[in-house]
Protein backbone atom coordinates (compact mmCIF):
# COMPACT_ATOMS: atom_id res chain seq x y z
CA UNK A 1 0.00 0.00 0.00
CA UNK A 2 2.71 2.51 0.97
CA UNK A 3 4.72 1.66 -2.15
CA UNK A 4 1.67 2.25 -4.36
CA UNK A 5 0.93 5.58 -2.73
CA UNK A 6 4.54 6.70 -2.99
CA UNK A 7 5.16 5.61 -6.58
CA UNK A 8 1.79 6.03 -8.25
CA UNK A 9 0.36 9.00 -6.38
CA UNK A 10 2.87 11.06 -4.36
CA UNK A 11 5.77 10.97 -6.82
CA UNK A 12 3.74 10.84 -10.04
CA UNK A 13 1.46 13.74 -9.13
CA UNK A 14 3.79 15.73 -6.91
CA UNK A 15 1.53 15.49 -3.86
CA UNK A 16 2.51 18.27 -1.47
CA UNK A 17 0.59 17.02 1.57
CA UNK A 18 1.25 13.27 1.96
CA UNK A 19 -0.14 13.29 5.53
CA UNK A 20 -3.56 14.40 4.29
CA UNK A 21 -3.38 11.83 1.49
CA UNK A 22 -2.68 9.00 3.93
CA UNK A 23 -5.50 10.12 6.21
CA UNK A 24 -7.81 10.20 3.20
CA UNK A 25 -6.84 6.64 2.26
CA UNK A 26 -7.35 5.38 5.80
CA UNK A 27 -10.74 7.05 6.01
CA UNK A 28 -11.94 5.67 2.68
CA UNK A 29 -10.83 2.11 3.38
CA UNK A 30 -12.12 2.20 6.96
CA UNK A 31 -15.57 3.16 5.65
CA UNK A 32 -15.78 0.87 2.63
CA UNK A 33 -19.14 0.84 0.82
CA UNK A 34 -20.06 3.98 2.76
CA UNK A 35 -21.01 7.48 1.70
CA UNK A 36 -18.16 9.95 1.40
CA UNK A 37 -18.27 13.74 1.20
CA UNK A 38 -15.20 15.85 0.48
CA UNK A 39 -16.74 18.74 2.41
CA UNK A 40 -17.26 16.67 5.54
CA UNK A 41 -13.79 15.18 5.34
CA UNK A 42 -12.30 18.65 4.79
CA UNK A 43 -14.09 19.96 7.89
CA UNK A 44 -12.89 16.95 9.89
CA UNK A 45 -9.28 17.62 8.89
CA UNK A 46 -9.71 21.31 9.68
CA UNK A 47 -11.00 20.50 13.18
CA UNK A 48 -7.84 18.45 13.76
CA UNK A 49 -5.58 21.27 12.61
CA UNK A 50 -4.72 19.79 9.21
CA UNK A 51 -4.73 22.57 6.64
CA UNK A 52 -5.35 21.66 3.02
CA UNK A 53 -7.46 23.08 0.19
CA UNK A 54 -10.66 21.31 -0.86
CA UNK A 55 -9.43 21.29 -4.44
CA UNK A 56 -6.39 19.31 -3.32
CA UNK A 57 -8.62 16.70 -1.67
CA UNK A 58 -10.69 16.40 -4.85
CA UNK A 59 -7.46 15.90 -6.78
CA UNK A 60 -6.16 13.30 -4.31
CA UNK A 61 -9.38 11.30 -4.57
CA UNK A 62 -9.11 11.41 -8.34
CA UNK A 63 -5.53 10.13 -8.15
CA UNK A 64 -6.63 7.22 -5.93
CA UNK A 65 -9.32 6.29 -8.44
CA UNK A 66 -6.83 6.55 -11.31
CA UNK A 67 -4.55 4.07 -9.54
CA UNK A 68 -7.56 1.73 -9.03
CA UNK A 69 -7.19 1.76 -5.25
CA UNK A 70 -10.80 2.84 -4.81
CA UNK A 71 -13.84 3.38 -7.01
CA UNK A 72 -16.47 6.04 -6.46
CA UNK A 73 -20.14 5.39 -7.25
CA UNK A 74 -22.37 8.41 -7.83
CA UNK A 75 -26.05 8.93 -7.14
CA UNK A 76 -28.28 8.10 -10.12
CA UNK A 77 -30.01 11.32 -11.18
CA UNK A 78 -30.69 13.34 -14.31
CA UNK A 79 -29.58 16.49 -12.49
CA UNK A 80 -25.85 17.09 -12.64
CA UNK A 81 -26.13 19.59 -9.80
CA UNK A 82 -27.86 17.02 -7.56
CA UNK A 83 -25.34 14.37 -8.53
CA UNK A 84 -22.38 16.58 -7.60
CA UNK A 85 -23.96 17.82 -4.36
CA UNK A 86 -24.64 14.32 -3.02
CA UNK A 87 -21.95 12.12 -1.46
CA UNK A 88 -20.62 9.23 -3.48
CA UNK A 89 -20.14 5.68 -2.24
CA UNK A 90 -16.55 4.48 -2.11
CA UNK A 91 -15.45 0.89 -2.69
CA UNK A 92 -11.91 -0.51 -2.35
CA UNK A 93 -10.41 -2.40 -5.26
CA UNK A 94 -10.09 -5.50 -3.07
CA UNK A 95 -12.47 -6.56 -0.26
CA UNK A 96 -9.42 -7.96 1.53
CA UNK A 97 -8.49 -4.38 2.43
CA UNK A 98 -11.63 -3.92 4.52
CA UNK A 99 -10.61 -5.87 7.67
CA UNK A 100 -7.15 -4.28 7.56
CA UNK A 101 -8.48 -0.74 7.89
CA UNK A 102 -11.82 -1.27 9.63
CA UNK A 103 -11.68 0.02 13.21
CA UNK A 104 -14.87 -1.54 14.53
CA UNK A 105 -13.27 -4.91 15.25
CA UNK A 106 -16.35 -6.66 13.83
CA UNK A 107 -16.69 -8.91 10.82
CA UNK A 108 -18.27 -6.92 7.98
CA UNK A 109 -19.79 -9.42 5.51
CA UNK A 110 -22.23 -6.87 4.06
CA UNK A 111 -19.48 -4.40 3.20
CA UNK A 112 -17.33 -7.16 1.73
CA UNK A 113 -20.15 -8.61 -0.39
CA UNK A 114 -21.24 -5.20 -1.61
CA UNK A 115 -17.65 -4.48 -2.64
CA UNK A 116 -17.42 -7.81 -4.48
CA UNK A 117 -20.63 -7.04 -6.37
CA UNK A 118 -19.32 -3.59 -7.31
CA UNK A 119 -16.05 -5.05 -8.62
CA UNK A 120 -17.91 -7.70 -10.63
CA UNK A 121 -20.22 -5.14 -12.21
CA UNK A 122 -17.28 -2.99 -13.27
CA UNK A 123 -15.39 -6.03 -14.54
CA UNK A 124 -18.23 -6.78 -16.93
CA UNK A 125 -18.43 -3.22 -18.22
CA UNK A 126 -21.59 -2.09 -16.46
CA UNK A 127 -22.18 1.58 -15.72
CA UNK A 128 -23.24 1.78 -12.09
CA UNK A 129 -24.72 4.23 -9.63
CA UNK A 130 -26.67 4.02 -6.40
CA UNK A 131 -30.34 4.95 -6.11
CA UNK A 132 -32.10 7.06 -3.53
CA UNK A 133 -35.83 7.15 -4.17
CA UNK A 134 -38.25 9.98 -3.60
CA UNK A 135 -39.61 7.98 -0.65
CA UNK A 136 -36.17 7.92 0.95
CA UNK A 137 -35.20 4.31 0.20
CA UNK A 138 -31.74 3.42 -1.06
CA UNK A 139 -30.70 0.65 -3.45
CA UNK A 140 -27.04 -0.28 -3.69
CA UNK A 141 -26.69 -0.40 -7.48
CA UNK A 142 -28.44 0.47 -10.70
CA UNK A 143 -26.39 -1.31 -13.36
CA UNK A 144 -26.61 -0.38 -17.03
CA UNK A 145 -25.25 -3.34 -18.99
CA UNK A 146 -23.31 -2.82 -22.23
CA UNK A 147 -26.14 -4.39 -24.21
CA UNK A 148 -28.71 -1.93 -22.90
CA UNK A 149 -30.40 -3.88 -20.08
CA UNK A 150 -30.69 -2.42 -16.61
CA UNK A 151 -30.69 -4.13 -13.23
CA UNK A 152 -31.47 -2.85 -9.74
CA UNK A 153 -29.33 -4.79 -7.27
CA UNK A 154 -29.73 -4.82 -3.51
CA UNK A 155 -26.97 -6.55 -1.54
CA UNK A 156 -27.93 -8.08 1.79
CA UNK A 157 -25.31 -10.51 3.03
CA UNK A 158 -27.31 -11.67 6.04
CA UNK A 159 -31.04 -11.43 6.71
CA UNK A 160 -31.15 -11.27 10.49
CA UNK A 161 -34.91 -10.86 10.85
CA UNK A 162 -38.12 -10.24 8.94
CA UNK A 163 -37.78 -6.47 9.36
CA UNK A 164 -34.43 -6.50 7.58
CA UNK A 165 -35.82 -8.42 4.63
CA UNK A 166 -38.89 -6.18 4.46
CA UNK A 167 -36.69 -3.09 4.37
CA UNK A 168 -34.57 -4.45 1.50
CA UNK A 169 -37.64 -5.53 -0.48
CA UNK A 170 -39.38 -2.18 0.02
CA UNK A 171 -36.28 -0.38 -1.22
CA UNK A 172 -36.24 -2.44 -4.43
CA UNK A 173 -39.98 -1.97 -4.98
CA UNK A 174 -39.68 1.78 -4.42
CA UNK A 175 -36.77 2.03 -6.87
CA UNK A 176 -38.69 -0.07 -9.41
CA UNK A 177 -41.40 2.58 -9.52
CA UNK A 178 -38.82 5.10 -10.71
CA UNK A 179 -36.93 2.64 -12.94
CA UNK A 180 -39.70 0.37 -14.28
CA UNK A 181 -37.55 -1.15 -17.05
CA UNK A 182 -34.95 -2.53 -14.64
CA UNK A 183 -34.79 -6.12 -13.42
CA UNK A 184 -34.83 -6.54 -9.64
CA UNK A 185 -32.18 -8.64 -7.90
CA UNK A 186 -31.42 -9.39 -4.28
CA UNK A 187 -27.92 -10.81 -3.73
CA UNK A 188 -27.31 -12.57 -0.42
CA UNK A 189 -25.25 -15.20 1.38
CA UNK A 190 -28.36 -16.84 2.86
CA UNK A 191 -30.70 -17.32 -0.10
CA UNK A 192 -32.07 -20.59 1.29
CA UNK A 193 -33.53 -18.78 4.32
CA UNK A 194 -35.38 -16.08 2.37
CA UNK A 195 -39.14 -16.57 2.06
CA UNK A 196 -42.10 -14.50 0.92
CA UNK A 197 -40.32 -12.22 -1.54
CA UNK A 198 -42.44 -10.89 -4.45
CA UNK A 199 -41.95 -12.85 -7.67
CA UNK A 200 -40.66 -9.77 -9.50
CA UNK A 201 -37.55 -9.88 -7.31
CA UNK A 202 -34.98 -12.55 -8.15
CA UNK A 203 -33.11 -13.86 -5.13
CA UNK A 204 -29.52 -14.87 -5.91
CA UNK A 205 -27.10 -16.74 -3.75
CA UNK A 206 -23.94 -14.63 -4.03
CA UNK A 207 -21.89 -17.50 -5.44
CA UNK A 208 -24.43 -18.10 -8.22
CA UNK A 209 -24.76 -14.40 -9.00
CA UNK A 210 -20.99 -14.18 -9.42
CA UNK A 211 -20.96 -17.26 -11.68
CA UNK A 212 -23.78 -16.14 -13.96
CA UNK A 213 -23.02 -16.86 -17.59
CA UNK A 214 -22.49 -13.52 -19.35
CA UNK A 215 -23.93 -11.37 -16.54
CA UNK A 216 -26.81 -9.23 -17.74
CA UNK A 217 -27.25 -11.15 -20.99
CA UNK A 218 -30.46 -12.92 -20.03
CA UNK A 219 -31.86 -9.73 -18.57
CA UNK A 220 -31.07 -7.76 -21.72
CA UNK A 221 -32.46 -10.41 -24.01
CA UNK A 222 -35.65 -11.24 -22.14
CA UNK A 223 -36.46 -8.09 -20.18
CA UNK A 224 -36.97 -7.46 -16.51
CA UNK A 225 -39.65 -10.10 -16.05
CA UNK A 226 -37.38 -13.01 -16.99
CA UNK A 227 -34.92 -14.62 -14.55
CA UNK A 228 -31.34 -15.53 -15.30
CA UNK A 229 -30.55 -19.27 -15.32
CA UNK A 230 -28.99 -19.11 -11.84
CA UNK A 231 -31.79 -17.14 -10.21
CA UNK A 232 -33.87 -18.83 -7.56
CA UNK A 233 -37.56 -18.05 -7.31
CA UNK A 234 -38.43 -17.13 -3.72
CA UNK A 235 -40.52 -19.73 -1.93
CA UNK A 236 -43.65 -18.30 -0.39
CA UNK A 237 -44.79 -19.33 3.06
Amino acid sequence: MDATLLRDVIERHGVSHPLALRQLVRHLLAHAAGLFSINRFYNDLKSRGVRIAKDSLHAYLGHLEDTFLVHGVWLVTDSERRRMSNPRKIYPVDPGLIPIFDRSGRVQPSKALETVVCIELLRHGAEIGYVRTRKGFEVDFLARWPGGGRELIQVCAEVQDAATLEREVRALESAAQEHPDAALSLVTLVSESIRGVPEAIRVYDASLWLLRRAPGTALQAEGAAQPDVSARRPVRK
